[in-house]
């Protein structure tokens, strides 16, 4: 195959990984919002783990069936990835009760220099120029869009820096376990999502009781919303793979900055379904500036020098003993 042919192949994949990842997130974020919203079914860490169940049965299946092959995973790793990830799932949740939603939407954009830290840091990533003022773009077009009241308290900021760091170390980490271990997607799913699944289901209850005061098994289960929740652990499962895939094939920070769109798309399918009485000129002006920003994060991080990852100074000292030993052996 041609560097041609190669490079068209990589960008349909890439397409095709970041529209499965938006239909599965904006469609689950639909069925939520009526299970818990018309139903009252609002347990949301208990329904997180019977998603993780709901995955840990496929990837159960898909070993079985051999089309996921053996891998390891060191229990060091795997236990660091799940207390990143149920501390994400956790802080996100209470943040959201405990802070207006204007705080809490800010703190959902600091996810992206967050990210761009810890891959500058860890990874020795540099931007370009280009690339730091698309994302700058990017979180001014969502601010815009989704900011309202802003009011913060003590306990509020605090969920809120658990949730932003631990949802930000969470998705590198994904990146760095795949690209170390030579992990696909269902092979990391495999190693995380029973533990996750586990623990989730044991913490679950306790927690939503705590912070909503309501027991899960008292819930008056009924066969629309016994539907709904399964049918949000089906489309989890995409959701769960199609963001290993897509932080798998870019990196967290470009996950994060695309990730956007699903913000403005879950807007725009308000509005349609829901009514207009949330679209203003200033949700309006919002969508076209973030819009701009995603198109030109895309092109601007493609550039030679958009986005690099520089050798680090450990392997630049190895590649300097190995020359200087090249050099011995010739004298």
């Amino acid at each position: 195959m041609t560097s041609a042919g190669k490079a068209d192949r990589k960008a349909s994949l890439d397409a095709a990984s970041w529209l499965f990842n938006v239909v599965t997130s904006v469609g689950i974020i639909i069925v939520n919002k009526s299970l818990m919203a018309t139903h009252g079914f609002s347990f949301a860490t208990t329904l997180t783990g019977l998603h993780f169940a709901t995955t840990t049965l496929l990837t159960v299946i898909l070993k079985w069936l051999g089309y996921i092959q053996p891998s390891q995973l060191p229990l060091a790793d795997l236990l660091k990835f799940v207390l990143f990830a149920n501390f994400s799932i956790v802080g996100m949740n209470v943040s959201l009760m405990w802070n207006s939603v204007g705080f809490y939407q800010i703190a959902k954009l600091t996810m992206i220099p967050v990210s761009c830290f810890l891959e500058v840091v860890l990874d020795n990533v540099r931007y370009s120029r280009g690339t730091k003022l698309s994302i700058t773009l990017v979180l001014l077009g969502v601010a815009v869009c989704t900011v309202t009241d802003v009011s913060v308290n003590a306990k509020g900021f605090i969920a809120a820096l658990v949730a932003v760091w631990s949802t930000s170390l969470q998705q590198h980490y994904v990146h760095s376990l795949q690209r170390k271990y030579s992990l696909g997607s269902f092979n990391l799913l495999g190693h995380t999502a029973p533990v996750q699944a586990a623990s989730l289901l044991i913490l679950g209850p306790f927690l939503d009781y705590w912070l909503t005061n309501k027991i899960v098994y008292a819930y008056d289960y009924h066969l629309i919303s016994m539907s709904l929740i399964v049918l949000s652990c089906t489309i989890a499962v995409g959701t769960n793979l199609s963001q290993f895939i897509c932080i798998g094939r870019f990196t967290a920070v470009s996950f994060q900055v695309l990730g956007h769109m699903k913000t403005i798309l879950v807007l725009i399918l308000g509005f349609i379904f829901f009514g207009k009485e949330g679209l203003n000129h200033q949700v309006v002006i919002g969508m076209f500036i973030a819009i701009l920003g995603m198109i030109w994060y895309g092109n601007a991080s493609s550039k030679p020098g958009g986005k690099e990852r520089l050798p680090s100074s450990k392997s630049q000292k190895n590649s300097a003993l190995s020359e200087s030993s090249e050099v011995d052996e010739k004298v």
